[in-house]
């Protein structure tokens, strides 16, 4: 069954193509960095009519990488929500436009579901049950997951994210958004031990995580530093930073482990590319005699390729395919979307 993944939930428009036989065949994606970063910041309404010039063109892209055409596709999956309103219509507008054009299915997707299940993509490949450890740009979750559609949130974090405080790191540190690749680039040049931050929440009794106080504290230290633009010191604040992000994110990770007796940890989105907490991770694990996975370097960012995956996962075959298909002619987004409510 071959399936045309898209997805648009953010600033970035991907397209591709999964084979439930071969597995992935090509993808493509187009990045809006270099424009959001002269705002600092996504821009919804720019990040929308993007999408709209590069959707079209990167669907083709992908046929033509596959020598395949639409007409070869057995179903398109697309990203539902969560993320951003406008954005999420681009891309269930084009998919559902497709889909009435040759009557095939169009299964909406949750985009947190498709980082969970984009380690399916990787040669290693988890099995169920495991733990998920969810870091993408606006989300850092703990998820028990016993089967397919069957997520437990254990935890969560009830300020910001992983991922936006690297980029209010970055930006203190008067770097360029997106701040992951830049603060991981100067962490690596950091020495650990040198500035110490605090851990928040680390030892609480819960899974839940806190980054906006490391936030604050990384202003501090650069506030008190004798001199704040010394590449030095950025190197050893942007150590300081990553040791605690990672620590606390293994940490609640092997709690979360022990706690549901899972083998098995997957860690996916954006921050999973991170060098220092995926050598910790795979230390930590291997430590309680646990395994760690993890997608694809290129497929740890927004992707149709996770789209794809997640839905060829749901979709046992082309008949079960048809019988997901609407009557309806008109569809939905779901810009607020919890995981655990995603099958229900």
């Amino acid at each position: 069954m071959l399936i045309l993944g898209i997805e648009s939930s953010c600033d970035e428009t991907g397209a591709a193509l999964y084979d439930t036989e071969k597995g992935l065949l090509s993808e493509a994606l187009h990045s809006q960095i270099d424009m959001h970063r002269l705002y600092g910041g996504v821009v919804p309404e720019l990040a929308s009519r993007d999408h709209i010039r590069r959707a079209i063109s990167l669907i083709d892209t992908v046929m033509e990488k596959a020598h395949k055409t639409r007409k070869d596709l057995d179903a398109i999956a697309v990203t539902e929500g969560p993320g951003l309103a406008g954005a999420l219509l681009v891309g269930t507008s084009v998919a559902h436009a497709i889909g009435l054009a040759l009557d095939i299915p169009v299964i909406g997707i949750h985009h947190m579901e498709g980082h969970l299940l984009s380690p399916m993509l990787a040669s290693d490949k988890p099995t169920f049950p495991f733990v998920a450890l969810l870091v993408s740009g606006g989300h850092t979750q703990l998820m028990e997951v016993q089967a397919l559609g069957q997520y437990k949130l254990l935890g969560e974090t009830l300020d910001d994210a992983a991922g936006e405080a690297f980029d209010k790191t970055a930006q203190a540190l008067g770097e360029c958004y997106p701040g992951g690749p830049v603060v991981s680039r100067f962490a690596e040049l950091g020495r650990s031990g040198v500035i110490e931050l605090p851990r928040p929440l680390i030892h609480a009794p819960n899974f839940d995580f806190s980054f906006s106080g490391l936030k604050t504290a990384v202003m501090n230290a650069i506030r008190n530093a004798e001199n704040p633009q010394d590449p030095q010191f950025k190197y050893d604040l942007a150590r300081g930073f990553v040791d605690s992000v990672t620590d606390v994110l293994v940490t609640k990770s092997i709690k979360a482990l022990k706690k549901t007796r899972c083998k098995n940890l997957v860690v996916a989105g954006g921050v999973s590319a991170n060098k220092q907490l995926r050598a910790s991770l795979e230390k930590s694990c291997r430590r309680i005699g646990a395994k760690v996975f993890f997608p694809p370097s290129n497929l740890c960012t927004d992707n149709g390729a996770m789209i794809a995956v997640a839905a060829a996962a749901h979709l046992k075959d082309i008949q079960s395919a048809q019988n997901t298909k609407s009557t309806a002619t008109g569809f939905q987004i779901k810009p607020r979307w919890t995981l655990n409510t995603a099958t229900e």
